[in-house]
């Protein structure tokens, strides 16, 4: 029994060793869009190694929910990763309102001619099912591995960190920093611009007297959005509010609480009858410019963090993790030289700064109380339900990126 522990962790082991100290490609940050990036080159001959500063988190760390494009199911899906999810729930419609105002706009899937507008899941089972797709299909992946420093010259990259208690060295022709941007202030050439937006993000699962039938509400206040998007026989709740106002709501008891979201939110739903643990966070826009530089890539948080409102923010990193990947592939031996980066830069430039320019500007649009913004809310989401084709084209922008 003894020897039998000890093989299995030593073939264990052997799943999280470097085969070499040399790569095509290193991966820094092994969260979701990381280990997205990783699966993508599977079987395509790239050498990649993926460096993750944690182990992977029990599902109660993290019951953050995630918003899925159509686009990203489609993506996951390519990736093996959609039939390993344990619970995925459907979005056949969204519908946006204006608290105080009489505007109101319903999507649905029939308009676009798809199954669904999204998905929601939790974050923590797509970080499980990717993590364990990634079990022996070829890309050297290390848990536990703290990147303290990298440095770039014109012919590679190197990453120096801990693993194991050892201070270890690899190079690669390309570095891509999935870290949500820890490291990028070690990236020459690359500026991070940051726009604190004073707001804090409340998150919880919510039980409502009325069953949620795949309706995911998106509702405007003067202090900012409230998400509740269906999920199993719950909804996930995202409730934008002041920090001062954040602390204030995390700290009632349940009772109190769903009163106060009531309140908030209004009887669309009936009354709010359960919720669980909540948690908070705060909120900002937070972008690279430009998002390459010598031998380095960003993508995902790295290159860019949205406020959560339309639920924008992963989908963004997935794609960038998706078209990076296939630029890769196609550049063969030009991986991470200045043309290949160009070409990836050129290629993300419009889905990026489109989808950090529409979720920025419904925050300051909605996030507000002035009376004749308000009544200008109130027509245009009013005359974007009167006008199918541009509710398609918007739809569309939501599911597929700036690019439809």
């Amino acid at each position: 029994l003894t020897r039998r522990k000890e093989n299995k962790l030593n073939a264990e082991s052997l799943k999280y060793t470097m085969t070499r100290d040399h790569y095509d490609l290193i991966i820094i940050g092994g969260g979701p869009v990381g280990m997205a990036l990783a699966l993508a080159l599977r079987g395509s001959g790239v050498a990649a190694l993926l460096l993750q500063a944690r182990g992977v988190p029990e599902k109660t760390e993290d019951m953050r929910p995630l918003a899925l494009s159509h686009g990203s199911h489609l993506i996951l899906q390519r990736l093996g990763v959609w039939q390993a999810l344990p619970e995925v729930t459907p979005i056949t419609t969204i519908h946006v309102s204006n608290r105080g105002g009489f505007g109101r706009t319903v999507l649905t899937a029939g308009d676009v001619g798809v199954p669904a507008l999204g998905y929601v899941v939790n974050h923590h089972d797509v970080f499980r099912a990717m993590h364990e797709a990634l079990q022996g299909c070829g890309v050297d992946y290390l848990d536990g591995a703290q990147v303290t420093r990298l440095e770039t010259s014109t012919e590679q990259g190197q990453v120096e960190f801990q693993h194991g208690g050892v201070t270890k060295l690899a190079t690669a022709k390309l570095l891509v920093l999935a870290d949500g941007g820890r490291l990028s202030g070690q990236v020459e050439g690359v500026t991070q611009h940051v726009h604190e937006y004073h707001q804090w993000a409340v998150v919880a699962r919510i039980k409502t007297a009325l069953p949620q039938c795949g309706v995911a509400y998106e509702r405007f206040t003067p202090d900012g959005p409230v998400a509740l998007l269906p999920l199993g026989e719950y909804f996930a709740l995202v409730w934008t509010v002041s920090p001062a106002a954040a602390q204030e709501i995390l700290g009632l008891d349940d009772a109190a609480f769903l009163a106060r979201l009531h309140d908030h939110f209004g009887d669309r739903l009936g009354n709010f009858v359960d919720a669980s643990k909540r948690s908070g966070f705060p909120l900002a826009l937070k972008y690279a410019d430009p998002v390459t530089a010598q031998r380095t890539a960003l993508v995902g948080n790295a290159a860019q963090t949205l406020h959560p409102v339309a639920g924008q923010g992963f989908n963004l990193g997935l794609r960038d993790a998706w078209e990076l990947a296939d630029e890769v592939v196609a550049s063969a031996v030009e991986v991470g030289t200045p043309a290949m980066l160009a070409r990836y830069r050129h290629k993300r430039q419009m889905d990026s700064g489109a989808g950090r320019v529409f979720t920025d500007s419904l925050v300051k649009l909605f996030s507000n109380d002035a009376p004749v913004l308000r009544s200008m809310r109130s027509l245009g989401l009013s005359a974007l339900d009167c006008l199918p084709p541009v509710k398609r084209f918007v739809a569309r922008r939501m599911m597929f990126g700036a690019r439809g």
